[in-house]
């Protein structure tokens, strides 16, 4: 297995949609099943995202200067064959980063940030990475603050994380200054119910944010040393107190629009969460909400969205992009990445909008030549196209080229 890759084409579109690599994947099982996902995959590249420890990487660097990089190698590999675009989460540290024992590794403590003497350890590494895999193009420091919430004060060590992103942003960009760093990749909290001395002025019927996640994002925009992107995940879900699962969609063009009133770096959503799912919901009800979740965040100016990928699982997965390649007959692409790749094909980075009336219950997303129509009740719904009535069943997805209905 090679782990360099020749750098990309500067020509290459970037794309706007992807995923993310979790524990268990498509790097391995049988192989007619790998096989058959890969092929599934490069019909329409996408943005596919790896960190590097943890999600299916094991520690790469256990002890100080060596370094194991075969599980990253065989994730790496396969997003190459997969004609994916690569993208790298530097996240999470090896133990003895950690105030940890040096050879060992402990899973326990994965969410465990470096310790600030280490962080120009941290810096080193993620140098390295960035040397062994310079078809990488693409790195998000590290993982929603994990380890960097401060219990005694309450709040978020933005000054912390702030000071281990620098030291990486100056390492990465030492190695190639075409190389394009991101961050703080912030989850934007909704206030909780019973902490409501922590909601900010953002707010809607889904809830109002939670200010420490905000300040977290300001503080890094005026204090990191450089970024090219700025990186935010959250959840929009009922919990907050929204009416229904679509209503909670709401808190992704909020957050969105919040971010854009503070900076014209490209905006990334590392991670978007919905639901939660319940048992009785129909597959094309799982499917409608999150393709209507992909509309809130093309509506709202996301430049690109990734989706966290479940672990594989069989047929009826509805929120999973394939079926297990560990299974014999695996590997087959499920519904939801249909989605996705007729997003990346039909909404890339920089297609016009156009508004198209949505009438109650029915989200839209068009472009001049390409249409998607989402009815989010469980009753059909109709909206006009060309002079037509659209006759949407329920929960039902519909593309449409909009010069014929389709």
């Amino acid at each position: 297995m090679t782990a360099a890759a020749s750098a990309p084409s500067p020509a290459r579109e970037w794309p706007r949609w992807g995923f993310t690599h979790t524990q268990f994947s498509a790097d391995h099982g049988e192989p007619e099943a790998v096989t058959a996902i890969v092929g599934a995959l490069a019909q329409q590249p996408l943005v596919q995202v790896q960190p590097i420890m943890g999600w299916g990487a094991g520690n790469p660097e256990p002890s100080p200067g060596m370094y194991d990089f075969e599980s990253l190698d065989s994730r790496m590999d396969f997003i190459r064959r997969s004609a994916g675009v690569p993208v790298i989460t530097l996240c999470c540290a090896p133990d003895w980063m950690k105030g940890g024992q040096a050879g060992h590794t402990d899973w326990d403590e994965i969410e465990t940030a470096p310790l600030p003497q280490h962080f120009a350890d941290f810096a080193e590494l993620s140098a390295v990475i960035a040397r062994r895999y310079p078809d990488v193009r693409h790195f998000m420091v590290w993982n929603e603050l994990k380890g960097f919430f401060d219990d005694e004060a309450g709040k978020w060590d933005a000054e912390a994380y702030t000071d281990l992103y620098n030291q990486v942003y100056v390492a990465l960009k030492a190695v190639n200054p075409d190389i394009q760093v991101g961050g703080p990749y912030m989850g934007m909290a909704t206030a909780r119910p019973n902490a409501w001395m922590h909601a900010s002025a953002v707010r809607g019927d889904w809830g109002a944010l939670d200010r420490r996640s905000l300040d977290v994002v300001e503080y890094w925009l005026t204090h990191n040393v450089g970024a090219d992107f700025v990186v935010v995940d959250g959840l929009a879900t009922t919990a907050g107190g929204a009416p229904d699962e679509f209503a909670a969609l709401g808190k992704l063009s909020a957050v969105s629009r919040w971010v854009r009133e503070r900076t014209s770096l490209p905006l990334w959503w590392a991670e978007w969460y919905v639901g939660p799912d319940r048992p009785d919901w129909s597959a094309d009800r799982r499917v409608a909400l999150r393709t209507a979740a992909l509309i809130e965040l093309a509506a709202a100016g996301a430049d690109t969205v990734l989706y966290w990928n479940p672990a594989p699982a069989g047929p009826g997965c509805a929120s999973c992009l394939w079926t297990d390649t560990e299974e014999m007959g695996g590997g087959a692409p499920l519904p939801y990445l249909a989605v996705l790749q007729e997003f990346a094909r039909s909404f890339p980075r920089g297609t016009p909008l156009v508004a198209v009336p949505e009438p109650p219950g029915v989200r839209i997303l068009a472009s001049p030549e390409r249409l998607v129509a989402v009815n989010t009740t469980g009753e059909p719904r109709m909206f006009g196209q060309d002079g037509r009535e659209v006759v949407l069943g329920p929960y039902e997805t519909r593309w449409i080229t909009r010069t014929a209905i389709t």
